[in-house]
């Protein structure tokens, strides 16, 4: 049997690919005060949005239990009788990486799962976790596919282009002043992660069309000649996405690309408009 692929719901992996590559999804959780909901589950991105763009005050966000995972991890095992890989948001941003190891830790060698913090977010793991269950479907060992991810994990890049400071400032990663005379003058910050998983300011440029160009002349300096995986996620800006997609295209020898919506759990950090640029070599 094939080794088991699971993530969580931040990792923004469109549906249809989900199941073609039998990747297992563990939800967190987006409170608007009383409500809560299941990202992805009875929340989706569009929904997500509107309420957002409505309500007065700032959404929360939950991890799963360790028991939710315990219960995944179980009955995948029980199902297929083969290990299982854990890959998750970064453990910077959030305790969904520390609730799985718990659970992997409480289960011992009654169930063997490997948990792996990605320190990243949305698809910038939701690639990584692809490259991975990809190799899993074609009957690749535990130890190649752990050998892939780790090689990812030094050689994958994620840049986030804000729309707006408003939900930075909400959130309380930039103040009230800086996010007010950002708007004034058209700033798009460019954030990123660093290697420890954390967010930091990239760059900031006024205008998008510098931005875009900021964030192109970056991945040359990587990248350039290389055969490359390119996702870009995007909170309601499907046409900014589609040509940032194009603009990447242009440039680079693309052989895996795919489009898809920033869910709830990071749409609410970083705010509608949001487009975020993932990219890793084959």
């Amino acid at each position: 049997m094939t080794i088991q692929i699971v993530t969580d719901s931040t990792a923004d992996i469109p549906k249809d690919i989900l199941q073609e590559l039998n990747i297992h999804v563990v939800p967190l959780k987006v409170h608007f005060g009383e409500e809560t909901y299941e990202d992805g589950i009875d929340l989706t991105p569009a929904n997500f949005y509107d309420k957002l763009e409505s309500y007065e005050f700032v959404p929360t966000t939950s991890q799963p239990t360790p028991l939710q995972f315990e219960e995944v991890y179980t009955s995948l095992y029980e199902k297929n009788k083969t290990e299982i890989i854990s890959l998750h948001l970064s453990s910077k941003l959030s305790g969904t990486f520390q609730s799985a190891y718990m659970a992997e830790q409480t289960l011992g060698e009654e169930v063997p799962v490997t948990v792996v913090d990605t320190k990243r977010a949305s698809y910038a793991i939701g690639i990584i976790v692809v490259e991975a269950a990809i190799l899993a479907k074609s009957g690749a060992t535990k130890d190649a596919i752990m050998q892939r991810i780790n090689e990812m994990l030094e050689t994958t890049s994620v840049y986030f282009l804000v729309d707006t400071l408003e939900y930075l400032q909400k959130n309380g990663r930039i103040g009230k002043a800086s996010a007010l005379v950002g708007s004034l003058l058209k700033i798009k910050p460019i954030l990123s992660l660093n290697k420890e998983g954390e967010v930091y300011p990239y760059e900031k440029v006024r205008g998008q069309k510098k931005a875009i160009q900021k964030i192109i002349d970056r991945l040359k300096d990587e990248y350039e000649g290389k055969t490359l995986h390119v996702g870009i996620s995007h909170a309601k800006a499907s046409d900014d996405a589609a040509m940032i997609m194009e603009a990447v295209k242009s440039q680079f020898k693309v052989e895996r690309e795919v489009i898809t919506d920033i869910g709830p759990v990071i749409g609410t950090h970083v705010g509608p408009g949001t487009v975020s640029v993932s990219v890793t070599p084959m």
